[in-house]
């Protein structure tokens, strides 16, 4: 028989518990999608059917009684052997590295890291910055940091934020120069700072909410791959740029840059902390990811 993991056998458990995918992944702060894949990978590496699925309700097959019975005593003695190690005056050593975006390490690594340093004062924290397509298995990260829908499918992934919103903005300075423009038809008149991707493809400006979302290819004569760098040129009066809102809070606030186009704003997927499913149980990835959902307004994991 192939190796189960862990991680595999909670999410089953929990879904029996809840009767339904839906409210496990609500419990488990997973998405929908990543419980229906642990519980169909672990049914697959059983070779038997576990769960019994209704466009209505969720039930167990006999196999998958008898599993849940039998797991039950294994899980409550992991449970009391793990509040045993990290009972207080007890160190919590280990290692955890990860792989973040650049604009995700600046609005949510940096404002948890106090937190995560006193809370895990002994575990070893790599963060690796980078905005290229990662495969975190491959190259030795326990977790990364993307949005949402850039997140591979057999990963687990765990909301770190709400929707992202993307806006244009530019300087007084520039502004007063071109003129504002107020819509899609008049940033052809405008040097538009290109954004480009981990891939080096320049990043289509979008506009407007879920269906009426339009996407442009827009002018510019300078491309950048670094949202810091494209920051400076905005405020230093190159072009336009377009960013996400929360990565310019400081620019708004203070008046070096000033949105335009602001009825048309974008709403992007949320930033997901990503791993594989036998990571699920590292207890220095959880407290990162918990202190971050906080921090963000969100509801902290379940305890395993």
């Amino acid at each position: 028989m192939q190796r189960i993991d862990f991680a595999d056998l909670q999410v089953f458990l929990t879904v029996l518990r809840c009767r339904s995918f839906k409210l496990a992944a609500i419990e488990l702060g997973l998405s929908s999608s990543a419980v229906s894949h642990a519980v169909r990978r672990l049914e697959t590496r059983l070779g038997a059917r576990l769960l019994n699925r209704t466009s209505r309700a969720v039930s167990s097959t006999a196999l998958g009684m008898d599993l849940a019975e039998r797991l039950a005593g294994g899980f409550d003695a992991i449970s009391s052997a793990l509040e045993t190690i990290n009972a207080p005056g007890r160190g919590r050593f280990g290692e955890l590295r990860i792989n973040v975006f650049a604009d995700a390490a600046h609005l949510l690594i940096t404002p948890a890291l106090q937190a995560f340093s006193e809370r895990c004062a002994d575990v070893k924290l790599t963060i690796v910055i980078e905005d290229r397509p990662v495969d975190i298995t491959a190259e030795g990260f326990d977790a990364g940091v993307r949005y949402g829908h850039l997140v591979p499918e057999d990963m687990i992934a765990v909301p770190l934020s709400g929707d992202q919103q993307w806006i244009i903005a530019a300087s007084p300075d520039y502004l007063e120069r071109r003129g504002t423009p107020y819509t899609f038809s008049d940033l052809a008149q405008h040097n538009c700072l290109q954004l480009l991707l981990g891939n080096n493809a320049s990043f289509r400006w979008e506009f407007g909410k879920a269906e009426n979302t339009v996407t442009m290819n827009v002018p510019g004569l300078i491309s950048i791959k670094d949202t810091a760098t494209t920051i400076s040129a905005a405020r230093a009066g190159l072009g336009l740029g377009y960013f996400l809102e929360s990565r310019i809070e400081e620019e708004l606030t203070q008046g070096t840059l000033v949105k335009v186009l602001g009825d048309f704003a974008a709403y992007g997927a949320p930033f997901h902390m990503y791993y594989s499913s036998r990571r699920h149980g590292h207890p220095a990835l959880r407290e990162l990811v918990n202190i971050i959902r906080q921090q963000n307004g969100l509801q902290s994991l379940p305890e395993l």
